[in-house]
């Protein structure tokens, strides 16, 4: 798949180059145009880390770095989970064999990237190593509980190791906005949907999610504050505006289901008022 990223990547960064997002000309078209741009910038840049860290997945391999049996159920970053028996040579020199896997070096998968339907997934098929060590060093270790919370600071710190362009701080904080959109959509109306209609959700989620990452990924590529800020304010900031219509939507409607829902006991079943004789 290495090649097929590179020529993709050539091609589409040749027709849709970053440098006209920064000229006048750029913002004389119409939002369509302004809005449909961030696809291909964002398609462009996964491409691009798509090829850098197979390749360097490739070295890995060639070095044998990262190689552990199948049986210790390795993770991208972490190595071995579980106690396993090594190769070792018997008495009677019988030849044995055993399977290995790359699974701990392992850094981007790319399909789980463009098809997983939830912005927080999409955060664990890329950079997966450096997910796995800001998830046990930066997330785990935060100073507040909430979940969005951590989520935040592990972003801010994310953002810091990236560099000091404001880009960067103002696309890594974006994501617990939308992390609190999803999950009160998911509490407040996804789940409670049925197999069919959860069907065609997901599949408005995995769009919505992708949008969010175009939004976002133009920032961590035009770097600075004023160029950030003057594509987002030309698409009329419709990740931020609309990750806090749905967040509110959201606790909306669960609000409002558990108001009008039946009272339930401690195993979550549902109680029935008692009737008078």
């Amino acid at each position: 798949m290495i090649p097929i990223f590179g020529v993709a990547f050539l091609v589409v960064s040749h027709f849709f180059p970053l440098d006209y997002v920064r000229s006048d000309a750029f913002y004389e078209r119409g939002l369509p145009f302004r809005l449909f741009y961030m696809m291909p910038i964002f398609f462009v840049f996964r491409m691009r880390f798509y090829v850098a860290w197979l390749c360097a997945e490739c070295a890995c391999i060639a070095a044998a770095f990262g190689a552990y049996p199948v049986a210790a159920r390795s993770r991208s970053g972490g190595g071995p989970t579980v106690e396993y028996e090594p190769l070792s040579r018997p008495a009677d020199g019988e030849v044995l064999s055993m399977t290995y896997d790359y699974e701990t070096i392992k850094n981007i998968d790319p399909h789980g990237t463009d098809f997983c339907v939830k912005v927080k997934d999409g955060m664990r098929y890329w950079n997966m190593t450096v997910q796995w060590w800001l998830a046990q060093y930066i997330y785990k270790s935060a100073p507040v509980r909430s979940y969005v919370m951590r989520s935040a600071w592990t972003m801010l710190i994310s953002a810091y190791w990236h560099g000091i362009h404001p880009g960067y701080y103002l696309s890594f904080l974006t994501i617990p906005l939308c992390l609190a959109a999803e999950g009160a959509m998911e509490s407040g109306f996804l789940k409670h949907l049925s197999p069919a209609g959860r069907l065609y959700g997901d599949w408005v989620q995995w769009f919505l999610k992708m949008r969010a990452y175009d939004y976002m990924c133009m920032g961590f590529v035009l770097l600075t504050f004023e160029d950030t800020v003057r594509y987002w304010s030309a698409i009329y900031y419709c990740i931020h505006v609309g990750a806090v219509a749905f967040f509110l939507l959201g606790k909306l409607l669960e609000g409002h289901r558990d108001r009008g829902g039946s009272p339930k006991g401690k195993d979550g079943a549902v109680q029935t008022p008692p009737q008078r004789e």
